[in-house]
């Protein structure tokens, strides 16, 4: 426990004092208490000693056992050592200041942040339906065996992307089950292989609990994320008849684990839960498009349960959050965390439209209606088409009751995007209003980035500068027509990738020294399996019901990562999770289609803070050629240099340990992309590399930052053998010309002539 966090919850508790009322009530709390030290082998009794002693811990503040027995709703017993309670405020900030406990926080929550992408990344099957011999999905057995678990809104069983034909027995590692359902019936089968669900922390909290407490997916967004990273393959898979194709998983034929975390929002409690029980079912991977703000990694739910699973082998993927492009907004920024950012690929779902004056404006959707051919409709603004007692604002916006019939009737309406209200729902509104179509216009905050929809009317998506075009147009003339086109397919779009506006971005606001995001991957319009229990909006009126659907976020992005991790996983079984990460991220790419830079939504040109390392390239990630490796203790030195003590981290790791005599810069920690976020005139990091490819030797090039001066020592590695690790040094000055200028960007990249080893360079001069 911080002084800083102790402070905050001494002045919870105060305030709390001046309000009576406030006091009886109780919040649900995490009481973190590190790892736990069982052996290789635990047995249930020693998860009923882990509880009982939980029992007693909070029984000491409490008064009795009883009391802490009525209080925790989570024990947390298997690798994962603490417990989740309804507290008073008093009653934490008592807790916290137990010797043996390291933090308190409240149990906050946190929101849920494909037929073509996998070409757009190096290619999957051929038209017979096969994986070229060398690529890393012949090579890896597309992920034979590999257990890969997500932590989201559960899981469709009946999908098509679960199918269990073909598959063996499974996995004798496996330990995990398969909850049944309160309400209907649940099964797993020898793909999905296990399925769990996380319900005490709204039972404890909620005065509506869901319906039914089952794995089953009521939202979605679990479905499709999980077919994404490891769904297998079924041909023809389409929305409405586009997007048709096979969709896959990255690895298609592992094995998937369903843990059902998320009831419309994801609760700390549930996250810690899901961690302890996967990390002891024998998972390989966890997939996790889950975030919220940015906090102390020990007061954060995700970075404690992926320590935990890095500690134990486990690679951990999680999306960086959808709250861009505004800078720092970048979540899930643990470094033992791999972090992924969202790009479009080379496909999109046009459906122009065409003015009265006959210009043609590029459009998106999927909505499954069209308007007549070539029959223009009258175009009205909805700012322009509100009801008496409604403002132009929320007309404009087209929020439910402002529009008026007599106005719309037959009309076109163009409805302005904006985050209160789901863009499908706007549509619903014109049509209640008896509009005819409708153009979505971005606002100057959503930017230039396009998102199809399945609408319930005739509809598609512009951008703001095309909004622009289309105001003017409206200006120009009283009687205003336009036409929507039906959606089609189109790939081959240049450029791509290019990344998502919505893709949160870095700096982290925590640790400024690792660059994060780590890795971009496709994340916009993704086609990958749904659920039957929602419609393709996920709005309750949409009665639609859908085999497979389009989604965009980094929650798309993040999947496309997890299935990497677990061909990488299969293909090279000893290697650490920093490993794989190291081999996704140096053999990125950060060009496009074009052979120019990577841009943004706005065609600038995209930089690391968008997208990490770059677009992911699963075949070159196979052979990387050399890492960049951290062990769990160098993890633990890291967070020593956070100012965490030796007693605190000994708890984490569950062992004894001390923090080294001379603190740990936070700039050394051994990780493939290096930033520096506080350049005083000069400074020099460290790094170690491992030979994973051929024996051979490795020369350095430098692109130099702006106004930086940068070299390396060696400049030649030389490895005699595979495994082999070499240490080198980077130097890095600043000239007057990068003081104040802020962030400046390059990179160094070493080559044997086969292997790019690439590592972005992040430097913010001051002097």
């Amino acid at each position: 426990m911080t002084k800083l966090h102790l402070f905050l919850l001494a002045i919870a508790f105060l305030s709390s004092q001046q309000n009576p009322a406030a006091v009886a009530t109780k919040k649900a709390y995490i009481v973190y208490l590190g790892g736990h030290s069982h052996g290789p082998n635990p047995a249930s009794a020693d998860f009923e000693r882990a509880t009982q002693s939980h029992y007693q811990l909070l029984g000491s503040t409490l008064g009795s056992e009883e009391l802490a027995r009525s209080a925790i709703f989570y024990s947390y017993t298997k690798h994962i050592n603490g417990f989740a309670a309804m507290l008073e405020e008093e009653e934490a900030t008592l807790i916290s200041e137990h010797p043996d406990v390291i933090s308190v926080f409240e149990n906050t929550m946190k929101a849920l942040h494909t037929t073509r992408s996998w070409d757009v990344m190096g290619g999957f099957l051929n038209k017979q339906g096969k994986a070229h011999p060398e690529s890393i999905w012949a090579r890896a057995d597309y992920g034979d065996d590999i257990i890969v678990a997500n932590f989201d809104t559960g899981v469709w069983p009946e999908s098509e992307s679960f199918d269990d034909k073909g598959y063996g027995p499974v996995p004798k590692r496996w330990r995990g089950i398969c909850q049944s359902s309160t309400k209907h019936s649940f099964h797993c089968n020898r793909k999905l292989i296990g399925a769990r669900f996380y319900d005490l922390s709204h039972q404890a909290e909620s005065a509506s609990p869901p319906v039914e407490y089952s794995p089953r997916d009521s939202e979605g967004h679990g479905t499709h994320t999980l077919s994404t990273a490891a769904g297998g393959s079924v041909r023809g898979a389409n929305i409405y008849g586009k997007a048709e194709g096979t969709a896959r998983g990255g690895s298609p034929h592992a094995r998937v684990a369903a843990y059902k975390v998320c009831w419309g929002l994801c609760a700390d409690a549930n996250l810690l839960a899901a961690f302890d029980d996967a990390i002891h079912d024998g998972v390989d991977v966890i997939s996790l498009s889950v975030g919220g703000l940015p906090s102390e990694y020990l007061f954060d739910s995700i970075a404690l349960g992926s320590f935990h699973a890095v500690q134990r082998g486990i690679t951990v993927v999680c999306s960086a959050g959808n709250d861009g492009p505004t800078p720092g907004t970048v979540s899930n920024v643990a470094p033992w965390l791999v972090t992924v950012g969202a790009s479009t690929i080379d496909r999109e779902f046009y459906s122009p439209v065409t003015l009265g004056n006959n210009k043609k404006i590029k459009g998106v959707s999927l909505s499954p209606k069209s308007l007549p051919a070539h029959k223009p409709y009258p175009l009205v603004d909805g700012s322009n088409a509100k009801l008496p007692n409604a403002s132009a604002e929320e007309a404009g916006w087209c929020y439910p009751g402002t529009l008026d019939p007599e106005k719309v009737g037959g009309k076109i309406v163009v409805c302005t995007r904006d985050t209160s209200l789901a863009r499908a729902a706007k549509g619903v509104d014109v049509l209640k209003a008896g509009g005819a179509g409708m153009i979505l216009a971005n606002s100057e905050e959503e930017g230039n980035s396009l998102v199809a929809d399945p609408h319930f009317l005739p509809a598609s998506m512009i951008t703001y500068k095309d909004a622009l075009r289309l105001s003017s147009y409206l200006k120009s003339t009283k009687s205003p027509t336009a036409t929507i086109s039906p959606a089609t397919t189109v790939v081959g779009v240049k450029p791509a990738p290019a990344m998502a506006s919505f893709s949160s971005r870095g700096p982290s606001l925590i640790n400024p020294e690792i660059l994060k995001p780590d890795i971009t991957a496709p994340g916009v319009d993704i086609l990958a399996a749904f659920t039957h229990e929602v419609g393709p909006t996920m709005l309750d009126l949409d009665k639609r019901r859908v085999r497979f659907n389009v989604m965009s976020g980094t929650s798309m992005s993040c999947p496309h990562v997890s299935g990497i991790a677990g061909l990488l996983k299969k293909l090279h079984p000893r290697w650490s999770p920093a490993a794989i990460r190291s081999a996704i991220m140096t053999t990125a790419r950060t060009r496009d289609n074009t052979r120019t830079p990577m841009k943004d939504a706005n065609r600038e040109k995209a930089i690391p803070f968008d997208y990490g390392a770059g677009h992911v390239r699963p075949n070159r990630a196979m052979d990387p050629g050399l890492v960049y490796d951290i062990t769990v203790t160098d993890y633990v030195h890291f967070l020593c240099s956070r100012g965490y003590n030796a007693s605190s981290m000994a708890h984490f790791v569950g062992k004894r340990y001390a923090c080294p005599s001379k603190t740990m810069r936070a700039e050394d920690l051994n990780y493939p992309s290096i930033a520096v976020p506080n350049l005083q005139k000069s400074f020099t990091v460290a790094r170690t590399v491992r030979n994973v490819g051929t024996p051979g030797k490795y020369n350095v090039t430098i692109k130099s930052p702006f106004g930086i001066d940068v070299s390396v020592k060696p400049q030649t590695l030389e490895f005699a053998k595979v495994g082999e690790e070499k240490t080198f040094r980077v130097r890095l000055r600043s000239r007057s010309e990068s003081v104040g200028v802020g962030y400046v960007f390059g990179g160094l990249t070493w080559t044997d002539g086969k292997h790019y080893v690439r590592s972005p360079l992040v430097v913010n001069a001051f002097s």
